[in-house]
């Protein structure tokens, strides 16, 4: 490391070095405006009563929930222990045992609260796929035997391929430290392939459009079931827009809870989510009644003759667009397996098939039995989920399905955030703040995207008005998420797992299924579909850009070395001729690495006029796995003015960058580190024993030389404006307060030679131009004036000679003189006529060339 040749002393003086402690008397004003401040004086500055409350650490503090997290750990770790001592006599007790101490390990709260947050969107299906069928067969009389078989047989195998063995059996056996999602997924095979990115981002594009969807489609049919209930047709028939206003506020409130993390909102929803799919298999079984003949859909020949020959099918190769309402959770189940635990999904999984089979079956045994009814062909959007029941039981099914609608959108929601989090860890998206309300860390939430999602759900009911026109748009882009996964999976069980003949059965078989779901919803471009490519494309132009624009930036040279920075920090901090900036010199820096600096910092200090301070810091902040982990690393490279620290907070720690900034230079200081601060003057953070600190956000923008192509510079404009609507760093890390300075730097990047000027000749000005010619203008002029002033002078004092004051006048002639200047009436005759500046020369010329007896009067001749 370099050491510093300086010492402290002579380089670091305090604030009140310049202070005297002459004792000051009673002195005149004019006498103590000239008297230099006192250590007196200055005491009397700072308050004695604190004012601005400004936030400070303390060792002997421990939050409320640190307590209860260290007890709770300290409950389980006794538990696990009385449990080792117990050697199990079972097989099955052996096999639980290594159960529960693998990632797979289940508890019965856990799957509480994988109810509430993974098969909200899964759970709601049953709400709207059989009105979707009846809708694309052209209604209930052209719903026979062969067509409610068929879409029963095609609903079940591809529940059972899609969601059970893609993703729970497959796809949830291949997680990133525990996380699922296509974006955690890509994080594990991107070094097979630069090519992968693309199916990533564009299946996560995907995703998170479908997103905006979900709480509008869900929550919108649960609420219009409220409309077959006798009881309240009245109200709704008055007030056509009543439904819409009601999924308004719910949708609204549901949002505002957001913050509040998914660990609580889980277990309340967890309770309801197992009395709705309870609800669902009952109610299923129930409809049933003694036919149990509808199970002969199990048979998967059934469904490909139905789909593939059957003439009875209305819809065609579209049936598969519906049929794919059943599957649209599947993604999101994976999504949230971070959330909950992969054994908690596990436990959970075949009580929830069971409960949706039996309720699909039961709508499908409904549909043959009605089919004759000409009472129900005229009820418009006939729905056989609410149908089914007797009308005094629609009431509970409505609350309930209101219930599950929301659960289906915070589903989706979670999903998110969890999708936002890792496209940011990639840089295909800008970083935003993230709170961690929740135990764990895989349970987020982004106050940004939260709003995001909410104003375009709202934007997509006020367009759309209804469920019905919502579905046609519905489940068409969530197509391509799960093409996109099907993808990364393959390449993974190709390279990861080596198990090649595995991987390319996979590939046949999952995208021949998922490019027929994709091609049947393609019948919903038009009707809604387009709305949700658009919103993928303009997520999918985000990625791009920040990826691209990323990888720009990186191109150029990022950090310096200690024997590149220091030798210029010391000239620097040893120029007395230079001003302090300020005492603290404080820095946001992204690199984690302490001993190197990033060359924006270092151009920020000896750019334009340089920022000379007491001291410089480049700090960093990491989020840990554990919750309430407090630790800083500080490396000076043997020096008393620069410093790189790297505080490392746990996801549950506010991220109050200037409260432990504060704490580390107390710290330094007492163990000599940092030689000593004061502060004289009141300042915002409280502190006397530390001098000021300014903080300094550095951003990039690109020159206009820069060598680069169009779209390279095109990039990177737009990232940098997409980077401006995310937010600023001073509001996540607490700086706002402390007025913090943005700086802009040019983007370092090689530069086209520019052409040199050709340097033209100016023709001559016919008006001094230049300081000398002026100067002797001026000079010119200076001297007419004088001489036109003597002239004058000269003037006054001959007249004065010649007419007497106790002449009179007469006629308008004084002494032979006229008032008009002649003499007596002789214009050449010089008299009392006014002059200017030019006449006083010619007059005095005039006068002194004739004699004397001209000028004579004419009563003495």
């Amino acid at each position: 490391m370099t050491k510093s040749t300086t010492k402290p002393s002579a380089n670091l003086t305090d604030a009140g070095d310049a202070i005297t402690t002459k004792p000051v008397g009673k002195t005149s004003a004019k006498t103590a405006d000239k008297d230099p401040m006192t250590a007196e004086d200055s005491g009397s500055l700072i308050p004695p009563v604190s004012i601005t409350k400004a936030p400070k650490t303390s060792r002997r503090i421990v939050p409320p929930e640190e307590k209860a997290e260290a007890e709770r750990a300290k409950k389980a770790a006794a538990k696990a222990a009385r449990k080792t001592t117990r050697e199990p006599r079972t097989r099955i007790g052996r096999w639980w045992r290594r159960v529960q101490s693998s990632p797979d390990r289940v508890s019965f709260a856990m799957c509480i609260v994988a109810l509430g947050v993974v098969y909200g969107d899964i759970g709601t299906s049953p709400l709207y796929m059989a009105q979707s069928f009846l809708s694309g067969q052209g209604g209930l009389q052209n719903a026979d035997r062969g067509s409610v078989l068929g879409m029963l047989s095609l609903l079940f195998w591809s529940i059972t391929l899609i969601t059970t063995v893609k993703y729970v059996f497959i796809a949830m056996r291949i997680d990133n430290k525990g996380e699922g999602g296509i974006f955690a997924l890509y994080s594990m095979v991107r070094r097979y392939g630069k090519w992968l990115a693309w199916p990533a981002m564009l299946g996560g594009a995907a995703f998170l459009a479908d997103s905006v969807l979900t709480p509008a489609v869900s929550i919108s049919s649960a609420v219009e079931g409220l409309q077959t209930i006798p009881q309240l047709n009245p109200v709704f028939d008055a007030n056509q827009n009543l439904t819409l206003m009601i999924t308004v506020v719910i949708i609204i409130a549901l949002f505002s809870i957001q913050s509040r993390g998914t660990e609580r909102i889980g277990k309340v929803f967890g309770t309801i989510v197992m009395i709705w799919f309870s609800f669902l298999a009952v109610v299923g079984v129930f409809s049933i009644g003694s036919d149990w003949s509808v199970f002969e859909a199990l048979n998967p020949a059934i469904g490909i003759d139905f789909l593939l020959f059957d003439p009875n099918n209305k819809a065609g190769l579209a049936i598969m667009g519906t049929v794919f309402l059943a599957t649209t959770g599947a993604e999101a189940l994976y999504s949230d397996m971070g959330h909950v635990g992969r054994g908690n999904i596990y436990a959970t999984w075949p009580f929830i098939k069971i409960a949706l089979v039996l309720n699909y079956f039961g709508q499908g045994a409904w549909i043959l039995r009605n089919q004759n009814n000409e009472g129900l062909y005229h009820i418009k959007s006939l729905n056989p989920f609410f149908q089914m029941m007797t009308p005094s039981l629609r009431s509970v099914a409505v609350v309930l399905s209101v219930a599950a609608g929301v659960i289906a959108s915070q589903a989706l929601i979670t999903g998110a955030f969890t999708m936002v989090s890792e496209a940011t860890g990639l840089n295909w998206m800008p970083h935003l703040q993230v709170r961690y309300p929740a135990r764990t860390r895989g349970q987020l939430y982004i106050p940004s995207i939260n709003l995001v999602l909410c104003v375009a759900t709202l934007s997509v009911l006020a367009m759309f008005r209804d469920s019905e026109h919502i579905t046609a748009a519905y489940g068409l882009a969530l197509t391509i998420t799960m093409i996109t996964t099907t993808i990364l999976l393959a390449a993974y069980i190709w390279n990861g797992w080596k198990r090649r003949a595995f991987a390319i059965v996979f590939a046949i078989v999952f995208l021949a299924i998922q490019t027929l779901f994709f091609l049947a919803s393609m019948s919903k471009f038009l009707h809604g579909g387009w709305f949700t490519m658009l919103l993928t494309l303009a997520i999918l132009g985000i990625m791009v850009v920040w990826d691209q624009g990323t990888k720009v930036e990186r191109s150029q040279r990022r950090h310096m070395w200690p024997k590149e920075f220091l030798p210029a920090l010391d000239a620097l901090h040893r120029d007395f001729k230079l001003p302090y900036y300020a005492d603290n010199l404080v820095y946001l820096t992204s690199d984690p690495e302490l001993r190197r600096l990033d060359t924006d910092i270092f151009y920020s200090i000896f750019g334009n006029h340089p920022k000379r301070a007491r001291a410089w810091w480049a700090v960093s902040v990491q989020v840990t796995d554990d919750p309430f982990t407090r630790e800083y690393s500080v490396e000076n490279f043997g020096t008393s003015f620069m410093y790189r620290v790297r505080i490392r907070l746990g996801f549950k720690v506010s991220q109050n960058v200037a409260t432990y900034l504060h704490q580390i230079m107390h710290d330094l200081i007492n163990d000599g580190t940092l030689p000593k601060q004061s502060s004289i003057y009141p300042k915002v953070d409280e502190d006397p024993q530390i001098g000021t600190i300014q903080y300094v956000l550095v951003h990039k923008a690109l020159m206009p030389e820069s060598k680069i192509t169009e779209r390279g510079s095109t990039l990177l404009r737009v990232k940098y404006a997409i980077r401006h609507l995310a937010g600023s760093p001073a509001q996540w890390f607490g700086l706002s307060a402390y007025n913090p300075v943005v700086e802009v730097q040019p983007l370092f990047l090689s530069t086209h030679k520019v052409p040199a000027l050709k340097r033209v000749a100016l023709r001559k000005s016919k008006r001094p131009i230049t300081l000398q010619q002026i100067q002797a203008e001026q000079r010119e002029e200076a001297e007419n004036a004088r001489a036109a002033q003597m002239a004058a002078d000269d003037t006054r004092q001959f007249a004065g000679v010649l007419v007497s004051p106790s002449d009179g006048v007469r006629d308008g002639v004084r002494d032979g003189v006229r008032m008009d200047g002649t003499v007596d009436g002789n214009p050449d005759a010089v008299g009392l006529r006014p002059v200017g500046r030019s006449g006083a020369g010619e007059a005095m010329r005039r006068h002194r060339s004739r004699p004397n007896f001209d000028l004579r009067p004419a009563s003495s001749v």
